[in-house]
């Protein structure tokens, strides 16, 4: 059976490019668990990539082996209801979640003091791909650990010790639950309500509805405290386990996913306790907890669309038509090309918000919990953090966006490749676009991701950063030209947001779609420029990552286990991927560009016009 993570080249070959050396780095702060003696700890930055990679490998080998072959009979079967409000897992989903729990699997990111695998974001999402590609909707429950990483970020002491290593050993899974039928995404409006008693006890009263994984043991639950408050500011974040006070009234059927258990909960006056402090439940931890949220759909997404694209390759190299394979008919060639270029280029933006991510875990980590002495390194420190606060505000909408609108036109053409064959249920390709068409509305549609995302390609974020990637030197020529379409790219969407900021308030909405595509392109087709000449930025707003790595240290050389000659094929691979991407989205860049200067209001002025009258109830 095929390994997930060793069967994908472009995986093993970003686990080398992103220089998972430099996050080990900060990530242990120093290897300090080894110098411990916590015994499974890494001794150093090589160990700790040898350490990653044998953890992808397992994730691989359960995936391929284990969770994939099952993944149509848990999709034709669900979960069950039962009587007493309580849900039933398809027990092969059951066995899944057990076996990754063998494999120590379920506390990822989680310190080692809890039981965790301590690995940054960035494996992670590594890890959230391989499991999603053999089994979308399992990765809506192995992929919800950022209920205990919110637990472990805002929680005392005390919660963190009782929670945290019953996640880590699989013994719990969790659920983030936000929405309500009157609060789908606009959380200002939830009512739950949070009472407390004279002796200072909590309980919650209310309905939550579209809740994934609502059946399961820990509910981080977001709850109205402040009854005279009436916007975000009165909600607080509250943990209950899954008891008799919490139904599960209603399990949702749903178009895919089928098993992930969407869930409608009644809280009866169920006890719970208060997640750090009052009126932060949304502004602050909320939030948190969504950012990476959507950071694992943009993962998700990748997965399934890796799926799709591997069932078409396969389908178009061995069916026969006019006298040989389709995948030699042209047609065919450019659908089936095009998806594996537009997996890599969601791959490359996915991965590097994962990296981004992780930079700023860690340095606000040493800011509130080690403060350098130095006071040049404390002030390089909190300008680094404001910029990578900024960069994230930017990449981690732009990400989830980008990613799943390619997951709906990956698995959508695998589709169309298979054609007559892929709409009957003899083979996955139904399974996948049914799957993918989640990933752009929960964790936040893609319209709200645009709108999240276009107020950091306007701010200056994406210019600053895109200032830094064209300061690199290509030394071959025909990537310094692609450098240079890239360029004019740029200085395309720099005048198309002069534009938008000349024009009323509302416009920028309007434009947002195009803004962003126009300016992800461009971010995108520089990653793919540094992944074909083996180079990366190594500083974030002209400000190097304090790594701590002693002068003169040379980085870890490859762990992916690629040989020298792979990874020099690849690279050459990458150089003709740039190539086709970069030529094929620069015109589109300009193309959305003239579109927003064009400054065509119609949807807002004549929406009555256009849209047509409301049709009349029959």
């Amino acid at each position: 059976m095929p390994n997930f993570f060793t069967d994908n080249d472009d995986i093993r070959f970003l686990f080398d490019h992103l220089d998972l050396g430099e996050l080990a780095r900060v990530q242990e702060r120093d290897f300090a668990d080894a110098r411990a003696g916590v015994g499974y700890a890494p001794v150093d930055e090589a160990d700790a990539l040898d350490n990653y990679r044998r953890i992808l490998e397992i994730t691989g080998d359960l995936a391929g082996r284990i969770i994939a072959p099952r993944a149509e009979r848990v999709d034709a079967e669900g979960n069950t209801l039962n009587e007493d409000g309580t849900v039933t897992l398809h027990p092969l989903v059951a066995d899944n979640l057990r076996r990754l729990a063998q494999a120590d699997l379920m506390g990822f990111t989680l310190p080692r003091r809890y039981e965790g695998l301590n690995c940054p974001n960035l494996v992670y999402s590594m890890a959230i791909e391989i499991v999603s590609r053999a089994d979308a909707s399992l990765m809506n429950i192995f992929g919800l650990q950022g209920i205990a990483e919110t637990i472990n970020a805002f929680a005392d002491e005390e919660l963190k010790q009782e929670y945290l290593p019953r996640f880590a050993r699989g013994e719990v899974t969790g659920a983030m639950v936000l929405t309500e039928p009157d609060a789908g995404s606009d959380l200002q409006a939830v009512r739950l309500r949070a009472v407390q008693d004279p002796d200072g006890r909590w309980y919650l009263r209310g309905v939550k509805r579209f809740i994934t994984n609502g059946c399961g043991e820990v509910l981080l639950t977001l709850a109205r405290s402040e009854a005279d408050i009436a916007d975000g500011r009165g909600l607080s974040l509250y943990l209950s386990e899954r008891g008799p006070r919490i139904r599960v009234r209603h399990l949702e059927h749903k178009l895919g996913i089928h098993g992930s258990p969407t869930c409608e909960l009644v809280y009866d006056d169920a006890p719970a306790r208060l997640i750090g402090q009052r009126q932060r439940g949304l502004i602050t931890y909320v939030m948190a907890l969504m950012n990476g949220a959507r950071v694992g759909i943009a993962a998700q997404s990748l997965g399934i669309a890796e799926a799709a694209y591997r069932l078409a390759r396969e389908y178009a190299h061995s069916r026969k038509q006019f006298g040989g394979p389709i995948e030699r008919l042209p047609a065919v060639a450019e659908m089936i090309t095009d998806m594996k270029i537009q997996v890599e280029a969601a791959r490359a933006l996915t991965y590097e918000t994962s990296r981004v991510c992780d930079l700023e875990n860690n340095n606000t980590w040493v800011l509130e919990c080690d403060p350098p002495e130095d006071k040049d390194e404390l002030k390089v420190r909190k300008e680094l953090a404001r910029t990578l606060k900024r960069l994230n505000g930017l990449l981690t909408p732009m990400s989830k966006y980008y990613a799943s609108e390619m997951c709906i036109r990956v698995a959508d053409t695998a589709l169309q490749v298979l054609g007559g064959s892929g709409y009957m249920t003899d083979y996955p390709a139904e399974r996948y676009l049914r799957d993918a068409r989640i990933t752009t509305i929960y964790e936040g549609t893609s319209q709200l991701q645009i709108v999240a995302a276009v107020r950091g390609v306007c701010s200056g974020a994406f210019e600053r950063r895109v200032a830094e990637f064209e300061e690199l030197v290509y030394t071959d020529p025909d990537l310094a030209a692609l450098r240079e379409k890239l360029v004019e790219g740029r200085m395309q969407v720099l005048s198309a947001i002069a534009f938008v900021k000349s024009q009323a308030g509302d416009y920028l909405d309007l434009a947002g779609r195009r803004l962003v595509d126009a300016a992800a392109a461009v971010y995108i087709g520089h990653l793919l420029l540094q992944q074909a000449a083996g180079l990366r930025v190594s500083k974030v707003g002209g400000l190097g990552f304090p790594s701590g790595r002693a002068p003169g240290d040379a980085a870890p050389g490859p762990a992916s286990g690629l040989s020298a000659d792979q990874r020099a094929a690849l690279r050459a691979r990458k150089q003709r991927v740039a190539r086709r991407f970069i030529t094929t989205e620069m015109p589109q860049v300009r193309v959305n560009c003239e579109l927003i200067a064009a400054g065509d209001r119609a949807p807002l002025e004549d929406f009555e016009l256009l849209a047509g009258p409301l049709p009349a109830k029959e």
